[in-house]
């Protein structure tokens, strides 16, 4: 909205603004709002700028994590979670280090289309323990954390041979090769080290008997009662149906466990957080 400079009253006029001819439109801004164009200082400066975008960043993030030490539990326990076993420890390195993560989350989200595809929405504690999570929002693949159960071991063997076999419409590359990569787990013991050290409950048991524990898995006719006993709900089998351990053995071990550990049929949020 414009106003005609002779309309203005001449105790409200400022002598610093012209007028573009008779329609009353300032080429300038009044003085009393020319507050808003010191922005530009910061425009101008590449240094300025990235100084305070620090100090903005820096001041949410303290105000946003900050509250998060003052509360007792920051994660709600939930029965049945428990720490990965040796074999789907290394199945989640494995996974990690080939990038699946780039394509696919693990994270539903609290909507009804998300829910109604992929099931009950994430829990924070099916993440902790995990070094680093595996959230996320891009999904050129569907999201992943409720895939355990939902295809069989030979399906999964199928689907990283040659994914467009099982997907015709599928952009994933083949993971063929996982099938002929055979691993001992010789240093699993020094991973679970590794993440008890950031947190992870393995106890001095679970890490004396990571070796056995990593072998026995895939042997439905070895002693597992220990296995067991150390994790609950672990699944025993030879899971890519081949006698030598292999990467994909320890792969599917990991997609195979994926959100089956909580019972979502008797679980009840807590509505206290």
């Amino acid at each position: 909205m414009t106003r005609d400079n002779d309309k203005i009253p001449p105790a409200d006029r400022d002598p610093k603004v012209t007028q573009l001819g008779g329609d009353g439109i300032p080429n300038e801004l009044p003085h009393h709002t020319r507050l808003i164009d010191k922005h530009g200082v910061l425009e101008r400066n590449a240094t300025l700028l990235l100084v305070a975008s620090f100090l903005v960043v820096s001041i949410g993030g303290i105000v946003e994590i900050a509250p998060l030490f003052w509360l007792e539990n920051t994660i709600e326990e939930v029965e049945g979670m428990r720490p990965y076993s040796p074999l789907e420890l290394a199945g989640r390195d494995i996974y990690v280090r080939e990038g699946c993560y780039v394509c696919h989350s693990q994270m539903i989200r609290p909507m009804r289309d998300e829910v109604e595809r992929y099931g009950h929405y994430s829990l924070a504690a099916e993440s902790m323990y995990d070094h680093p999570f595996q959230w996320g929002s891009k999904r050129t693949g569907p999201d992943l954390a409720r895939v355990g159960g939902r295809y069989s071991d030979e399906w999964h063997v199928d689907h990283f041979a040659d994914p467009q076999t099982v997907v015709p419409e599928s952009v994933m590359p083949k993971y063929d090769y996982l099938a002929r990569a055979r691993i001992d787990g010789e240093h699993i013991d020094e991973l679970l080290e590794t993440h008890a050290m950031v947190g992870v409950p393995y106890t001095d048991e679970m890490i004396a008997s990571a070796k056995a524990d990593f072998r026995v898995q895939v042997d439905p006719y070895g002693d597992t009662a220990g296995l067991l006993e150390r994790y609950p709900g672990a699944q025993v089998r030879n899971f890519d149906g081949d006698p030598a351990l292999t990467e994909m053995d320890a792969l599917i071990a990991y997609l195979q466990m994926l959100g089956t550990l909580v019972d979502f049929s008797t679980f009840v949020a807590d509505a206290s957080r």
